[in-house]
């Protein structure tokens, strides 16, 4: 049986080997939140069920969906030192992996879609609406009513249907980013902390979307 993962150790390796590579004669500013998911299998020599380490260090988001049900499975939990101020890696932060990062498994099935997302998407957009997105957008490829762009994308592979579910989503969050009006979660939770800011949050909007399949010939 192969060794178990440990993505938080990668994280704090890949970190390490930042932090020296951007040191003097460089001295490189910037910090940066993190969030990723390993794919892996509890049981490689039997009946083998998917598994993602999901690692997460700040307040972007991993979401697990499954389409067929049209829910999330399950989440990440944001990580804020106090409103509007994440956990980060970097420059000027106390942050590191091994003492911050939070590391989950989560058995999934197949067809369930992982979404990486930064905060640009969910502090625009509530969870029910990144469902409705990723579902619509699922069905489209399915049937093939993308627009011209992602139809000539290479004959409609899984990759290029990640793609434009990816891109559906960046677009809905970014509509809701610029408009000073929209009600938004980073609104409501702005209100909440006694601040008066309203509308859309401009921020990097970033999603990774992709899709657990068996390996063909399994």
């Amino acid at each position: 049986m192969s060794s178990e993962p440990d993505p938080r150790q990668y994280l704090q390796r890949a970190f390490e080997q930042t932090k020296q590579a951007t040191s003097e004669p460089n001295s490189w500013l910037g910090t940066s939140t993190a969030c990723g998911a390993l794919l892996h299998t509890d049981q490689p020599e039997t009946q083998p069920h998917p598994v993602l380490y999901i690692t997460q260090l700040g307040d972007s988001q991993i979401l697990v969906v499954r389409p067929r049900t049209k829910e999330v499975i399950f989440k990440t939990e944001e990580q804020w030192h106090w409103f509007d101020c994440p956990k980060q890696l970097g420059t000027n932060s106390p942050d590191e992996p091994n003492k911050d990062a939070i590391l989950d498994k989560v058995t999934i099935e197949e067809d369930d879609m992982v979404l990486a997302m930064s905060d640009g998407v969910i502090d625009n957009l509530w969870e029910h609406e990144v469902v409705a997105s990723v579902c619509d957008s699922l069905h489209k490829w399915q049937n093939g009513k993308m627009d011209k762009v992602m139809e000539d994308d290479e004959n409609s592979t899984y990759a290029s249907g990640m793609r434009f579910v990816a891109r559906e989503l960046v677009i809905a969050a970014r509509k809701i980013a610029e408009d000073p009006f929209a009600e938004s979660p980073f609104m409501e939770r702005a209100i909440e902390e006694g601040l008066s800011i309203e509308g859309g949050k401009l921020d990097d909007i970033s999603v990774v979307a992709a899709v657990c399949k068996r390996r063909q010939g399994r």
